[in-house]
C-alpha cells in the first residue's frame, strides 16, 4: 500500500491522530524556538503537522510544507483552509533533493519522516544546507517497538495469520531510527551542533477496542498492506486478536494505548562562531 493510498485513512482519522501526536508536535515547536516573521520548512509534512501549527503561531512568517505524496499535501491544504491558515505553501519533492537555495529557512522540522528516507545522511545534509546559520533542525522518530504497544498490538495480531517479513535493519521502516544517538550522529555528520535528544510520551485514545482496530487497519501502512494479502476469515481472526489485546488498555470508557517518541534538535553553526567539541556533543534530556 502506497502513502497515496493511505491518504483517505489519514484524513478520516485526523482528529485521533492529531490528538495522539500533538505532544510530539508541541515538543518539536518548543525545541525549534519559533519566532514570528520567520521562514520555516516542514519536511515529510504529510497532512500538515507540525507545519500548520507553526504557521498559526507565526502569522507574519511563511511555512513551506513538503512531501513526496501530493494526496497527503492536498489534505494539509484542506486542513489549513478549515483553520484559517493562509501563510503556507506546499511542494512535492524528495527530502534528499530539496529545490531550495542554500540558507533559505530559519528552521526545519521533520516529524516521523526520517525512518522512511532512502538515504538518511544525504537528507540530513540537505536539511543543513537549506538552513540559515544559527537556525535549528528538529525531528522526531519512534523509539523501539517495546515502548509502542499502540502499533505492536496490530503487528503481533497480523503475525498470527500472515508472514511478516522482518524489515531491512538499515532500510526504511518505522523503528529504523530508534537507537539513542542514531539521528544525533546524522546531525553531527551534517555539521550541526548543540544537539539534544529527549523522549516524549504519547497515547492513542479511541472510544473502544473496536475503534482502535478500525483506525489502525485503515491508516497504518503495514496493517493495510498485510490485510490485503489474507482472506476474510483471516482478517476477522486478526481483528479479534487485536481487539482482545487492546481491551487491556481500556480505562474510564476509553482505550488509551501508550507510545514513546524521541525528538532531536540541532543548530547550524553561525558563521561568526566556531563550536567547541563540547558544543557538538549530544545531550539527553528527559522532557515529557
Amino acid at each position: 500500500m502506497t502513502w497515496a493510498g493511505l491518504s483517505a485513512g489519514w484524513e478520516k482519522w485526523d482528529a485521533v491522530i492529531t490528538d495522539q501526536l500533538g505532544p510530539v508536535s508541541e515538543a518539536m515547536i518548543e525545541g525549534l524556538d519559533i519566532a514570528d516573521g520567520r521562514h520555516h520548512l516542514d519536511i515529510a509534512s504529510g497532512t500538515g503537522e507540525p507545519g500548520l501549527s507553526i504557521a498559526r503561531r507565526s502569522p507574519k512568517g511563511r511555512v513551506v510544507l513538503t512531501d513526496l505524496v501530493a494526496e497527503m499535501l492536498d489534505i494539509a491544504v484542506r486542513r489549513a483552509g478549515a483553520r484559517g491558515v493562509t501563510n503556507i505553501e506546499t511542494m512535492v519533492c524528495s527530502a534528499d533533493d530539496l529545490p531550495f537555495d542554500d540558507a533559505t529557512f530559519d528552521s526545519v522540522s521533520v516529524r516521523f519522516g526520517y525512518m522512511f528516507f532512502p538515504d538518511v545522511a544525504k537528507a540530513t545534509a540537505e536539511f543543513a544546507r537549506v538552513l540559515k546559520p544559527g537556525g535549528r533542525l528538529c525531528s522526531s522518530v519512534w523509539v523501539g517497538p517495546e515502548a509502542n504497544p499502540w502499533t505492536t498490538i496490530a503487528t503481533q495480531a497480523i503475525a498470527t495469520e500472515a508472514v511478516v517479513t522482518a524489515p531491512d535493519r538499515d532500510g526504511p521502516n518505522m523503528f529504523r531510527c530508534a537507537a539513542p544517538g542514531y539521528v544525533s550522529a546524522l546531525y553531527e555528520g551534517a555539521g550541526l551542533h548543540d544537539i539534544a535528544e529527549w523522549d516524549v510520551h504519547v497515547e492513542l485514545r479511541t472510544e473502544s477496542p473496536e475503534q482502535y482496530w478500525e483506525m489502525i487497519s485503515e491508516h497504518v501502512s503495514l496493517a493495510v498492506a498485510a490485510l490485503a494479502q489474507v482472506d476474510e476469515p483471516a482478517r476477522e481472526r486478526i481483528r479479534a486478536h487485536a481487539i482482545s489485546k487492546a481491551s487491556a488498555f481500556e480505562k474510564g470508557g476509553k482505550v488509551r494505548v501508550p507510545g514513546v517518541a524521541r525528538c532531536i534538535v540541532g543548530t547550524k553553526q553561525d558563521a561568526l562562531s566556531t563550536p567547541s567539541h563540547a558544543d557538538a556533543a549530544t545531550t539527553f534530556v528527559n522532557w515529557t
